[in-house]
């Protein structure tokens, strides 16, 4: 269903006001209803959460869900698609949930998602789910910072064997 232009502006400011006013159980929760986003109870949403733009009725957030600093969740990135973040789930600081047309992504009822993890496919119940931790993979013989093109940091790069 196609949105009015004016409803699209209003759903943007919504949005922004969600992001950085103050009231992460209280004014940002309403604040997304009005937008459009399906918000249970007792939910919690940090600061600078990005909850999808274009289409917020796609995106479910059930009761007792945590979702915390900067984390962005998005039903759409070809085509409008569907995220439901099941009860009691926790969604760490920078995370990224994404889907894509036509598919639901789910986050299992308390599941928890660590920070920086990006998901693009369901996470059953009670899962804790990590990103991998950050582990050298090439030695840097041509600092990025004194580069003028990219392709010379990169043919300076040497890779480290395991």
């Amino acid at each position: 269903m196609r949105k009015s232009p004016f409803r699209r502006v209003v759903n943007r400011v919504l949005h922004l006001f969600a992001r950085y006013l103050p009231g992460a159980t209280s004014i940002r929760p309403s604040l997304h209803r009005l937008r459009g986003v399906n918000v249970g109870k007792n939910v919690f949403i940090g600061d600078d959460v990005y909850l999808e733009n274009e289409h917020p009725e796609a995106v479910e957030i059930q009761s007792g869900v945590q979702i915390s600093v900067r984390a962005i969740i998005l039903a759409h990135t070809r085509g409008s698609g569907r995220v439901v973040i099941h009860k009691d789930a926790f969604i760490g600081p920078n995370s990224v949930i994404a889907t894509c047309g036509n598919r639901t992504l789910q986050i299992g009822e308390g599941a928890v998602i660590g920070a920086g993890v990006v998901v693009t496919r369901d996470v059953p119940a009670h899962v804790l789910v990590t990103s991998t931790a950050a582990r050298p993979v090439a030695h840097v013989s041509v600092p990025l910072t004194r580069v003028e093109k990219m392709e010379d940091f990169v043919r300076g790069l040497v890779p480290i064997r395991r």
